[in-house]
């Protein structure tokens, strides 16, 4: 059952993914395909450990296949070690997480920089990077703020900025209204389909389907299997 195409972004065919735990086998993922053109906004929806996080991982470059073909951006990851792999993350995928995930001792700006200082880009051409990242996602009068001193959704945006530091063509986002209120997310998720009208493609875990009707279409998981005719 083959229906994936070379020009698709991302590419999962029957794949699965195994952790052992001890003596036991603990299958995440159990013969999944997707398929994932350039510029779409993607819903992820699952219950608990159906496999969401697994399935976000191969999508990141963060973990590899088992069985099967995961590839992103054109790259077999099951080919590629850890240095490629790194190199990959960083030129291809940006990470928005529910947790905001900021360094508690750098500033807001310093904060969105982090990406760019690990590639080695110049000092003055990231610090404008980041600049005009945080004046598109209105934090443009927070550049010297601390996390302790911004609301969940200003942090939010920090992380959103940061994720889009590297001029990524993926960004994931794990929950990214989780911990905001009604408003503030909805905030946050106009935000993410401007980045996404702007040609980004945005791939999302949510448990909101209010979150889900913001994207192009819903893909279904549960107990590691995902297919086309799960989709929505």
């Amino acid at each position: 059952m083959s229906y994936l195409g070379a020009e698709s972004l991302i590419n999962l065919e029957d794949v699965e993914k195994v952790y052992e735990m001890g003596d036991a086998e603990v299958r995440a993922l159990r013969g999944s395909y997707l398929k994932i053109e350039s510029g779409e906004f993607i819903a992820v929806m699952g219950p608990s450990g159906s496999g969401k996080s697994t399935l976000m991982n191969m999508m990141g470059a963060l973990d590899v296949p088992t069985t099967g073909l995961v590839e992103v951006a054109g790259r077999d990851l099951s080919e590629m070690g850890p240095d490629e792999l790194a190199l990959l993350r960083n030129e291809k995928v940006g990470f928005i997480f529910q947790e905001f995930n900021l360094l508690k001792n750098m500033n807001t700006i310093q904060n969105v920089m982090l990406p760019l200082t690990i590639q080695e880009v110049p000092k003055t051409e990231r610090r404008s990077r980041a600049a005009e990242l945080l004046e598109k996602v209105g934090l443009g009068d927070r550049l010297k703020h601390m996390p302790s001193e911004l609301s969940g959704g200003q942090r939010q945006r920090v992380s959103i900025a940061r994720a889009l530091a590297n001029d990524p063509e993926i960004v994931l986002a794990d929950e990214p209204t989780g911990n905001l209120d009604t408003d503030t997310g909805a905030k946050i998720m106009e935000l993410l389909t401007e980045f996404n009208e702007e040609g980004k493609t945005i791939i999302m875990v949510t448990h909101d389907p209010n979150d889900a009707e913001y994207a192009d279409r819903t893909i279904k998981i549960k107990d590691g299997v995902t297919h086309p005719g799960e989709e929505e």
